[in-house]
C-alpha cells in the first residue's frame, strides 16, 4: 500500500489535513516569514566568519568591523521581528481553527435529536470542547511552522556547506536523515500514548459527572468510600498514561540530541584538523580557509535546529492526531438531526392549529416504528398509550420536530412540518418531560426563560394555575431562590409542576407531556394531573404520552400504540 493511500485511509490524518487545508493560504504566509527569519542567519554567520578570519589572519576585515557589527545587529533585529510576526500569525491561525472547530461541534451537537443517544456523555463532550480541542493550538502554531522549516532550512544549509566542503556536507547528509527516521518510529508510540491519555481524561470526567449526579444515592447506600477508591484508581490510571506520554517525549528529545551532537562534533573535528593542515582532503581544489571553516562551524548547529524544533513539537502533532481521531469518529457517526435550526423560519403560527400525521414511519438503531394516521383538533386532550417501547416518546418527538421521520410527514395546520416551519412551531408549544431541565438561575428565570421584561403578575398567575405556588412558599428565598441544573431544592413532582407553569406563562398553544406521572406517588401525581388540566381549561391542545390509567381516563381521546404500530 502506498503512503498516500495509508494517509487517506487514516481518518485522524485525513481530518487533520482538512483542518490544515482550510488555512493553507494564511499558514503559507506565516511559514514564509518563519523560513525567511531562519535564513537570515546565513548572512549573519558570513559576517561573523569574515570578521573572525581577519582577526586570526591579522588583516583588516572586509567589510570593516563597525559596518559588519551594524549589519549583524540589523539582520538580528529583522530576524527577531520576522520570527515574532510569524509566531503571532500562526498563533492567530490556531485560535481561529479551534474557534471554528468548537463552533462546528457545538452546532452539530445542538442539532442532534434527543430521541437517539450517541453514546457520548455531556462530560465527554465538555472535555472535548473545553480541553482537548486546545491541543490543536500547539500543532497549528508550532508544529506546522517547524515542519515547513525542516523541509527547507537543512537543504539550503546543506547546499551551502557542500559548496565549500564535500566531506562536511556528507557528514550532515548522513546524520540529518537519521533523526526523522527515529522520530517517525517514536511518533507511532507517541500518538498511541496520546490517544490513551485523552481517552482516560474523558472517562474520568464522565465518571465524575455520573457520581455527582448520583451523590444522594451514593450517600444513601453508604458507598462513599468505594466511590472514592474507584475515583482514586481512575485518577491513578490517568496519571500513569500521562507519564507514559512524557516518557516518550523525553525519549524523542534524547534521540535528537544524540544524533545532532554526533553530527556537529564530526563537522567540528574535520574543520579543526583541516585548518591545522592535518587533513588535506574534504574540500575542493583549494584547502579549507579559516573563513570557510568558521562559516561551516556556525552553520552546522543551525542545520539541526529545525530538526530540534520539529522534535520539540512532535508530541503536539501526536496530541492533535488524537483529537482529530475523536472528531473524525463523531463525523463518521452523526446523530439524527432535529428539524429546523439554521433554516429560514416562517413567522410564528397564529392561534391553535390542527396536528396530523400521514404515513409516518421512523427507523433508528435497527428498529422501525410505523404510526397510525392521526388528527388532533385544536383544544383537544389526547392521551397516547401503549406498553414500554411502543413508540410513545418517539411519536411525541416527531410531533415536536425533534427528529426527522424515515417516511411520511407531520402536518401542522395543513402544512408539512419541515425545516422552514419547525422553529416557528416549537415557539408555540410547551413540553413537560420526566426529568425537567432547570437553568442554574432563579425560579423566576426558570419560569420566564426570556430576556424580555418579566411579567410578575403573569408569573404568579402561571404558578397558581399549575398549583406550584405552594412550591415557591417552601423555598428559602421564594421565587428568587436559585435552582441548580438538576432542580436542587425541589422534588421531581414539583419540578414537573414548575415546567407546566413555564408552559402556561409562555401561553403555549400546544403542550406535549411525556410520562408526566411516572415514578410519582398518588398524591403528587394527582397534583401534576390537575396542573395539566389547568392547561386544557385555558384552551391549549394537550397531548400526553402515558400508560397511567388514571391519567388516560381524564382525557378526551386515546391513541393506542402496540407492536410498533
Amino acid at each position: 500500500m502506498s503512503k498516500t493511500t495509508k494517509i487517506e485511509s487514516d481518518p485522524a490524518r485525513r481530518r487533520l489535513m482538512q483542518m490544515a487545508h482550510r488555512d493553507r493560504s494564511a499558514m503559507a504566509i506565516a511559514s514564509g516569514l518563519s523560513v525567511l527569519s531562519a535564513l537570515l542567519w546565513l548572512p549573519q554567520a558570513w559576517l561573523v566568519s569574515r570578521l573572525l578570519a581577519a582577526l586570526v589572519e591579522g588583516r583588516a576585515p572586509v567589510p570593516g568591523a563597525p559596518v559588519a557589527a551594524g549589519a549583524f545587529i540589523t539582520l538580528g533585529v529583522l530576524r527577531h521581528l520576522l520570527d515574532v510576526l510569524a509566531g503571532r500569525r500562526a498563533f492567530g491561525i490556531g485560535q481561529r481553527l479551534i474557534e471554528r472547530e468548537r463552533f462546528d461541534l457545538v452546532e452539530r451537537e445542538s442539532l442532534a435529536s434527543p430521541l437517539i443517544g450517541n453514546g457520548q456523555t455531556s462530560a465527554a463532550l465538555a472535555t472535548l470542547l473545553a480541553g482537548k480541542l486546545d491541543a490543536l493550538l500547539p500543532w497549528a502554531s508550532r508544529y506546522r511552522l517547524a515542519a515547513v522549516r525542516v523541509a527547507i532550512i537543512p537543504a539550503v544549509i546543506l547546499v551551502v556547506v557542500a559548496s565549500m566542503s564535500w566531506l562536511a556536507g556528507m557528514v550532515l547528509l548522513v546524520a540529518g536523515p537519521l533523526i526523522p527516521v527515529f522520530m517517525a518510529l517514536i511518533g507511532i508510540a507517541a500518538r498511541q500514548a496520546s490517544e490513551r491519555q485523552m481517552a482516560a481524561t474523558g472517562t474520568l470526567n464522565s465518571t465524575l459527572l455520573e457520581w455527582l449526579n448520583a451523590a444522594a444515592d451514593i450517600r444513601l447506600l453508604n458507598a462513599e468510600q468505594q466511590t472514592v477508591d474507584r475515583f482514586r484508581q481512575s485518577a491513578e490510571t490517568l496519571r500513569s498514561k500521562t507519564m507514559e506520554v512524557l516518557r516518550i517525549a523525553f525519549l524523542s528529545s534524547t534521540v535528537l540530541e544524540l544524533f545532532s551532537a554526533i553530527g556537529i562534533a564530526l563537522v567540528a573535528v574535520y574543520v579543526g584538523f583541516a585548518l591545522l593542515g592535518t587533513f588535506s582532503f574534504g574540500a575542493y581544489e583549494t584547502p579549507l580557509t579559516v573563513a570557510e571553516g568558521i562559516f561551516i562551524l556556525l552553520l552546522a548547529p543551525d542545520f539541526f535546529q529545525p530538526l530540534r524544533d520539529l522534535a520539540a513539537a512532535w508530541h503536539d502533532k501526536a496530541a492533535a492526531l488524537a483529537v482529530a481521531g475523536e472528531l473524525a469518529e463523531r463525523d463518521r457517526e452523526p446523530a439524527p438531526r432535529i428539524l429546523g435550526r439554521g433554516a429560514r423560519a416562517d413567522s410564528r403560527p397564529a392561534g391553535a392549529l390542527t396536528i396530523a400525521t400521514r404515513g409516518l414511519r421512523y427507523e433508528a438503531g435497527g428498529r422501525e416504528i410505523t404510526f397510525p394516521d392521526i388528527e388532533i383538533m385544536p383544544g383537544e386532550k389526547v392521551a397516547i398509550s401503549g406498553p414500554s417501547g411502543a413508540g410513545k416518546t418517539t411519536l411525541i418527538g416527531l410531533l415536536c420536530g425533534l427528529a426527522r421521520p424515515s417516511s411520511g410527514r407531520v402536518e401542522i395546520g395543513g402544512k408539512p412540518l419541515g425545516d422552514d416551519l419547525a422553529d416557528a412551531w416549537r415557539g408555540t408549544i410547551g413540553f413537560v418531560g420526566q426529568h425537567p431541565h432547570m437553568l442554574n438561575a432563579s425560579l423566576r428565570a426558570n419560569i420566564a426563560l426570556s430576556g424580555e421584561r418579566l411579567d410578575r403578575a403573569g408569573l404568579d398567575a402561571a404558578l397558581a394555575a399549575a398549583a406550584a405556588d405552594g412550591v415557591v412558599a417552601t423555598l428559602p428565598r421564594g421565587a428568587d431562590t436559585r435552582l441548580g441544573e438538576n432542580g436542587s431544592g425541589v422534588s421531581g413532582g414539583e419540578a414537573r409542576r414548575l415546567t407546566i407553569a413555564r408552559a402556561i406563562y409562555a401561553d403555549a398553544k400546544v403542550v406535549f407531556a411525556d410520562e408526566p406521572t411516572a415514578d410519582l406517588d398518588a398524591a403528587t401525581a394527582e397534583q401534576v394531573v390537575e396542573a395539566l388540566e389547568a392547561i386544557g381549561r385555558q384552551g391549549a391542545t394537550l397531548v400526553v404520552a402515558t400508560h397511567d390509567p388514571r391519567l388516560i381516563a381524564r382525557f378526551d381521546r386515546v391513541i393506542a400504540l402496540e407492536g410498533g404500530r
